[in-house]
């Protein structure tokens, strides 16, 4: 065991905590190597405590996958306003309040899941198992708040209801494709949640991230019942099935001790369900949140590698989901679940069939020699549509064909083959069968031996022979486990002798801090491409700001607006205002007068124009808003708040992946030069852009003043208020004008 990092982690822990976890170890109830993971993981709740218990605004990068392919987002949770933010390039995309929550689920690696009352659930992977863990910490806060009706915490300390109600350790089933195994958790409930620390990895595994899982019990669906035997009970969720058993120790060596226990993790888990089955938090209404989300589609293999697969493995295409039991409205995920039937046509009857065109000739059998080339997924006209088209007369071999150039232009290079041949379909492979058999599909196009990875590793760009984003993104999403890493460092034997597969995933756990260095590799591309995409919308928001601030023509139009607004209420009794917010300019269309087609906008007009002629240019002092505005400085700050942290990521992977010696390769010595000068650029671009987005949002609050508007309103209603009745008053304008 690595004595400094044992002293740095101990070190950080209260003297009660280090006699506590000591005596664990005494009584044989944990390991050594157990004890450091126990140590790590009290040291990230203590820093939870300090980081996620003292702010009301938290922001991480999450990807969503759409159209095929991993889209970047920011989720921002906001205690303030109670509401969960999904935000793209400073762009509010879906908005949803606490209330609207109703669980959290954990799923594999990166992956997890937030359930909706009343709409999908939103299937997410964050950038790091850190995140994700702060993540499901957050939520859990929000559906404690939901489920006991009052505002959660934020500032003042840890929330009474979130103290731990009961912990111990607890031995986990856990079935590989191999074997079942029981591991060891130190497990701690709380009301409305069950969180499961992993201890029990081993010895051999020491970079093993002291994460949690987390089981929601205020869902509605979880229930608890006993096995066979004094030892073992299960809890059932709607996806999955947890089967604990309780450890022989040395203070547990006896079956009505064990039984005890039992009696106890069972009567206190059935309560607490029951407590969440009647807490259910109301619905709120809000727009667009009643229907599903229109832009989300669930994870699903795409169609080219459906096909590639059915051609390596000879089977018909699958598709793998994350859902144990997808519905039927729901399309399956990516990286879960079994086979499903292939997307086809229905069938028709007999009767409906036309006459069959004439057949087409099999294609020929490649000889092993021959060269495969890429396939052309086109879309296939229907047989019974094929003999009233301009097809049925067509000879599909009439027209020559420069076959030679075709192959030369379009055969598959031969990738990552080791030992001659393609392995064979039922070789045994170490990995998990359904993680195994994705990222075989992505091996297949995956042009690097295992034993070259590590060096891609050490070049920045892609254009200096760099790995593609594309190939860092998938190598993330496969990063092996801890249990993957234990399993593949005991192997002995020859690695020729391992599936492609298994090769990789063993050349992986070979390389230290794999994860940081991908995570580093994609950040420094992506940072300063992101800097550019942000500038000049903060710089519009900008101009925007002081455009409204400066412009005395649109002041004077408010103030026609309030003498019509004084006249109109006056009149009808109601008394007379000195103000009124901005939002009230999109009701003025709305007011029709005895003529159906005058509204009180065209009043306005006319009342301009009778007046003050001039005004009805007001437009032209506010350019910024001739088109609706789309980012928020909302938004924008969010985005600028995200890359301070992925800049403080990249500075602490270039500490952790520094070399500690004097032996450093030239390689290694050229990449830390280059990456440190990256860092001194990017900390002068984002300091800028820092210094941009401050006076934003120092302008943007002295509008608000200036209107007598609330600091918390977003500039994207406020903007987009101001663009839509920009747009309106010229319609007005033709209309009136003769």
């Amino acid at each position: 065991m690595d004595n400094t990092r044992t002293q740095d982690t101990f070190s950080q822990l209260s003297q009660e905590k280090i006699l506590k976890i000591m005596n664990m170890v005494k009584n044989k109830e944990v390991s050594i190597e157990g004890a450091l993971h126990l140590a790590q993981k009290e040291v990230y709740t203590e820093k939870d405590s300090q980081d996620l218990l003292t702010g009301s605004q938290f922001n991480f990068i999450i990807y969503k996958y759409k159209h095929y392919r991993w889209q970047k987002r920011i989720l921002q949770i906001d205690f303030n306003t109670r509401t969960i933010f999904n935000i793209e390039k400073g762009i509010i995309k879906k908005q949803f309040p606490f209330s609207q929550v109703k669980a959290c689920e954990d799923t594999e690696r990166r992956r997890f899941s937030i359930v909706f009352h009343g709409r999908q659930d939103y299937e997410l992977e964050a950038v790091s198992l850190d995140d994700k863990r702060k993540i499901i910490y957050l939520l859990s806060r929000v559906l404690q708040s939901n489920s006991y009706k009052r505002p959660v915490e934020s500032c003042s300390g840890r929330p009474a209801e979130w103290d731990v109600i009961h912990e111990g350790l607890l031995d986990l089933q856990q079935n590989t494709f191999a074997s079942t195994e029981w591991v060891k958790y130190l497990v701690q409930l709380r009301e409305g949640e069950l969180t499961l620390y992993c201890i029990g990895l081993g010895g051999k595994n020491r970079t093993a991230d002291p994460g949690a899982n987390t089981i929601n019990l205020s869902g509605g669906d979880v229930s608890v019942s006993k096995e066979n035997g004094c030892s073992t009970f299960s809890v059932q969720t709607k996806d999955h099935n947890y089967l604990f058993r309780i450890p022989f120790t040395v203070q547990n060596s006896r079956p009505e001790d064990v039984g005890k226990l039992q009696n106890e993790w069972v009567s206190l888990l059935e309560r607490y369900c029951q407590l969440g089955q009647g807490a259910s938090p109301p619905q709120e209404g809000s727009q667009g949140c009643t229907s599903p989300e229109a832009d989300y589609e669930e994870f699903i293999v795409p169609l080219n590698e459906q096909k590639e697969e059915t051609l390596h493995f000879g089977v018909s295409p699958e598709r793998t989901s994350l859902n144990k039991s997808p519905s039927p409205q729901t399309k399956p995920a990516e990286g879960e679940g079994g086979p499903a039937s292939p997307s086809l046509p229905l069938p028709i009857s007999r009767a409906e069939v036309p006459p069959a065109p004439p057949a087409l000739p099999q294609p020929c059998s490649l000889s092993p020699a021959a060269k495969r080339t890429k396939a052309f997924h086109w879309d296939v006209v229907p047989s019974d549509k094929i003999h009233k088209s301009v097809w049925g007369s067509r000879d599909p071999f009439k027209k020559k064909i420069d076959v030679s150039r075709l192959c030369e232009q379009f055969q598959i290079q031969d990738t990552a083959v080791f030992s001659g041949n393609e392995p064979s379909v039922n070789q045994h492979i170490m990995l998990d069968r359904k993680v195994a058999h994705n990222f075989n599909i992505f091996l297949k196009s995956f042009r690097i031996k295992p034993s070259e990875l590590k060096e891609k590793l050490y070049i920045i760009h892609e254009e200096s022979g760099g790995l593609t984003d594309e190939q860092i993104t998938a190598l993330r999403r496969y990063m092996p486990t801890a249990k993957d890493a234990e399993r593949y460092q005991s192997f002995k034997g020859s690695c020729s002798e391992l599936h492609v597969v298994d090769q990789f995933m063993l050349e992986m756990c070979k390389i230290p801090h794999l994860g940081q260095r991908l995570d580093l590799l994609l950040t420094v591309r992506e940072l300063p491409e992101s800097m550019r995409d942000l500038e000049p919308l903060i710089n519009q928001k900008i101009q925007a700001s002081k455009q409204l601030q400066s412009s005395q023509k649109f002041v004077a139009v408010l103030e026609y607006i309030l003498a019509i607004g004084n006249h109109l209420n006056e009149k009808a009794g109601k008394e007379v205002v000195k103000g009124f917010r901005l939002s009230s300019l999109a009701k003025l269309p709305l007011l029709r007068g005895k003529e159906r087609t005058f509204t009180l906008l065209h009043a306005l007009v006319e009342q301009i124009l009778l007046h003050e002629p001039d005004l009805a240019t007001f437009s032209q002092e506010l350019t910024e808003f001739e088109a609706v505005p789309d980012a928020s400085m909302k938004g924008l700050s969010a985005e600028v708040d995200v890359l301070r942290k992925e800049l403080e990521n990249i500075i602490q992977c270039r500490r952790l992946i520094k070399p500690k010696t004097i032996k450093a390769t030239p390689q290694e010595l050229q990449f830390c030069k280059e990456l440190k000068d990256l860092i001194q650029k990017y900390e002068g671009d984002l300091s800028q852009l820092s210094k941009r987005c401050d006076e934003m949002k120092k302008l943007y609050s002295n509008v608000l003043v200036k209107f007598g508007e609330p600091q918390d309103l977003d500039s994207q209603e406020l903007f987009g208020w101001i663009s839509s009745f920009i747009s309106e008053f010229r319609k007005a304008c033709a209309e009136v004008t003769p």
